[in-house]
Formats: C-alpha cells, sequence, structure tokens
C-alpha cells in the first residue's frame, strides 16, 4: 500500500494489487478499520478525511479516525460499508456492473436460524481477532460484540471501547466494576458528564478496588447518604472510609 499525506488531515492509500486490497478487506476494512502504514505524526481522536484508491484506479473518500498509535503506522476506524466501498475499489476501466447487488437475496426473509448462525459466527470471529484487530473493531462493535471485548484484560481494547458512540450506560458501569479497570480508563469516564451522571456508573467506581483513590474522593460527594454510610460502616479503603465519616458528620 502506497501512503501519501495530502494535507494536515487528508491521506490518500493506493493499493497495488488486488490481493492486496482482499487482505486488506478480510482483516480491517470488514471491521470498519484500516492500518495505515505511515511514520507521519498524527494524534489520537484525529478527524482525517482518507481517499483509498484500488488497483486499477478506482476511489472511495472515507472519513477516518485516529483510533490508536501502531509501530507498524496508524491505526483508523472508517465510516461507510465495508462490502459497497471494496465493490468501488475494484472496478476495472470501463467496467459496467449493472448485476451487483441485483441477484443477492433480501436478509428480511432470512430465516431466525440464519440470523442466530451469524451472531454466532460474529462471537467467533471476535474471539479469533488479535489485540490490533480487536482495538479497530472496538470503536464500531455492535452490542454482541462488545458484549466480549468488555471482558478483554487489554487496556487498549477497553479504552477503544470507550470512543464507542453506541456505548451504553449499562456497559460503562460493567467497565467501571471491571478488574481490568485502569487509570487511564477510569479518567476517561470520569470526565464524561453523561456517564458520571448515572449512579450505578459512580458506585461502580468507588466500589472498585482499582480506581485511583484521588478520583473515590471526588465521587463520595456526589452520592446519595445511604450510600456514605454504606461507605463509613463497611469501606475497606480506609481514607475513604473516613472521608465518608466526616461527611455524615458534616465536616
Amino acid at each position: 500500500m502506497k501512503v501519501t499525506r495530502n494535507a494536515v488531515a487528508a491521506f490518500t492509500a493506493e493499493f497495488e494489487s488486488e490481493e492486496e486490497l482482499r487482505h486488506e478487506q478480510q482483516t480491517n476494512l470488514s471491521l470498519g478499520a484500516l492500518l495505515l502504514p505511515t511514520s507521519e505524526n498524527v494524534a489520537l481522536n484525529t478527524l482525517l478525511g482518507v481517499t483509498l484508491r484500488g488497483p486499477w484506479g478506482g476511489e472511495v473518500v472515507v472519513r477516518a479516525t485516529v483510533v490508536a498509535l501502531l509501530p507498524a503506522g496508524i491505526a483508523l476506524a472508517i465510516d461507510g460499508d465495508a462490502e459497497e466501498n471494496l465493490a468501488r475499489l475494484l472496478v476495472r476501466p470501463a467496467e459496467v456492473e449493472e448485476e451487483r447487488g441485483e441477484s443477492e437475496p433480501s436478509d428480511a426473509a432470512a430465516p431466525a436460524e440464519d440470523t442466530q448462525e451469524k451472531k454466532q459466527n460474529a462471537w467467533d470471529r471476535v474471539r479469533s481477532l488479535s489485540q490490533m484487530e480487536k482495538i479497530l473493531l472496538a470503536v464500531k462493535a455492535e452490542r454482541s460484540e462488545r458484549a466480549l471485548l468488555l471482558q478483554d484484560n487489554d487496556p487498549r481494547v477497553l479504552l477503544s471501547l470507550l470512543r464507542n458512540p453506541r456505548l451504553t450506560v449499562d456497559e460503562v458501569s460493567r467497565l467501571a466494576r471491571s478488574s481490568f479497570l485502569t487509570y487511564q480508563i477510569a479518567d476517561v469516564i470520569m470526565k464524561a458528564a453523561q456517564w458520571m451522571g448515572n449512579l450505578d456508573v459512580r458506585l461502580g467506581l468507588i466500589q472498585n478496588p482499582k480506581t485511583p483513590p484521588a478520583f473515590s474522593l471526588r465521587i463520595l460527594p456526589t452520592l446519595p447518604e445511604s450510600e456514605v454510610r454504606a461507605i463509613a460502616r463497611a469501606g475497606t479503603n480506609m481514607a475513604l472510609k473516613q472521608a465518608a465519616l466526616r461527611r455524615l458528620q458534616g465536616r
């Protein structure tokens, strides 16, 4: 793949062969991701415009978000339908694709067992992914995929999940209680008002021994008195327990 930086937030990625394009489709593009091999310096979470160019000149422009900085390049989460993008990239000069998509059956009539089989296949696929592939997938993962990724012990995967716009509060609550919680994960959660406005998320953090004590002390004043009393009676962190007692005493 030839990669060219066209502007501050724009790249062109040119596939040199159909084999290379189909390999990238199988490993990354089908997951809504792209590994951009470049030594260019781009900050995490930067929004980019990426022009993908197929081996015969077919092009598609996609919006992309930088989700990880890797030794091999930049991991991107990209918008758009993966199969449609592949079809456009595989277009040959003067090729007419009138039959594309017309012969495929509608998913609406698929039997229930087919749906279940697809779900099972998705779970099997997530389990077989490498850690880099999981990082790329996490930003756009569906709920069934997120259920598996939430159990991953790699904090990079969990941090990528927190960038998923479809992540729900109950999933964040699970992550707040996770034994794989790290300072960075707790920090991201603490900075998001839409998550910290939920009592279950705050309780998940303050009850998690992995949460930094400074974060727990910031959460304490936001809890109902009944929860503060519970911490004062049975808290395992002495500094937090004493802070709860002082709060109940009005100090």
